[in-house]
């Protein structure tokens, strides 16, 4: 077995719990905590002050992989494939802000490698990429009831209808990928 090399990589597609419960199915991820970034409120933002859409944060998710099992190309490929990365500020019904599609890079191979796969996955959409590619600002985690909220609310109606499609989108696309 190959030496641990862990790499976060904060990511935003719509709404945290459904992009939180997809990479929570990855073989390889570590930890995935959802919360706020992108913004220019000061101090820590509240998941209202977020919804208002005037603090400028996007809901988003870190992602601590191991990437001797799993590298960042395919996070991010797995990232680009299971939302829609061609609605600006919408996923769904899910409309504002932040709700946007982004990529936070942290330094500068990060930013490469997530330029090659907007390059590489351009083609499987019809319309443009609006995928945000942003330098990793402050990121605050989500209050404690948004974390694991998924495993924590399986037979929700939003979990239901939103997310069950996105995970079986999610088996279908990437099995290779799973746990």
């Amino acid at each position: 077995m190959g030496d641990i090399k862990l790499e976060t990589i904060t990511v935003g597609g719509g709404c945290f719990w459904c992009t939180e419960a997809i990479f929570q199915e990855i073989k390889g991820v570590r930890s995935v905590v959802s919360g706020y970034t992108g913004g220019n409120a000061p101090g820590k933002p509240t998941y209202r002050e977020i919804c208002s859409g005037l603090t400028g944060h996007a809901e988003v998710v870190r992602v601590t992989f191991d990437n001797s099992m799993i590298t960042l190309y395919d996070i991010l490929h797995i990232f680009m494939t299971t939302h829609d990365p061609t609605t600006l500020n919408r996923q769904g019904a899910d409309v504002g802000t932040q709700y946007r599609s982004a990529i936070y890079y942290t330094n500068d191979n990060q930013r490469k490698i997530a330029e090659h796969v907007l390059a590489d996955v351009a083609g499987l959409y019809e319309n443009p990429i609006v995928t945000e590619l942003t330098p990793m600002a402050i990121f605050y985690d989500a209050e404690e009831y948004h974390q694991d909220y998924y495993k924590n609310n399986p037979s929700q109606a939003y979990c239901q209808v939103v997310i069950d499609p996105k995970l079986a989108k999610l088996r279908k696309l990437h099995a290779n990928k799973l746990n």
